[in-house]
């Protein structure tokens, strides 16, 4: 079984470590980036399975990142999973149309959880491909 390949766009050191860890200890390949400009190049070129993007950074807003992927053709299909302590209620997170196009992960959140949600795309995203090729 092929490693699934995980991006994760995060401003904050200290959460880029704890998910690399956390997430390679279950046999993810990780790949991390503290800016959305790098998110989207790293995006392109490594095609992750699911990409980890923050909402606030500086320099580039989580939802512009996720806008760019999604218009790209390279990238539109990456299962995103957006990671911020913006809004903590689902009704706020659909307020923001940027964010609409992902599963929203309120900070702080359980890895566990987190996790769960990776694997849940991950599948779906493997039985989509699978019903592409019937």
């Amino acid at each position: 079984m092929d490693k699934k390949k995980i991006l994760i766009v995060d401003d904050e050191q200290d959460v880029l470590s704890v998910l690399e860890e956390g997430l390679s200890e279950q046999g993810y390949s990780v790949i991390a980036t503290d800016n959305g400009e790098d998110g989207l190049a790293l995006a392109k070129s490594e095609r992750p399975n699911v990409i980890l993007l923050d909402v606030l950074m500086p320099g580039m807003y989580g939802g512009v990142v996720a806008t760019r992927l999604k218009e790209t053709p390279e990238t539109k299909n990456i299962p995103i999973i957006f990671l911020s302590c913006l809004y903590s209620k689902k009704e706020d997170v659909e307020k923001d149309y940027m964010l609409r196009d992902g599963v929203y992960v309120s900070k702080p959140y359980e890895i566990e959880e987190l996790i769960a949600k990776i694997k849940k795309l991950i599948r779906e995203e493997k039985a989509l491909h699978e019903r592409a090729f019937v």
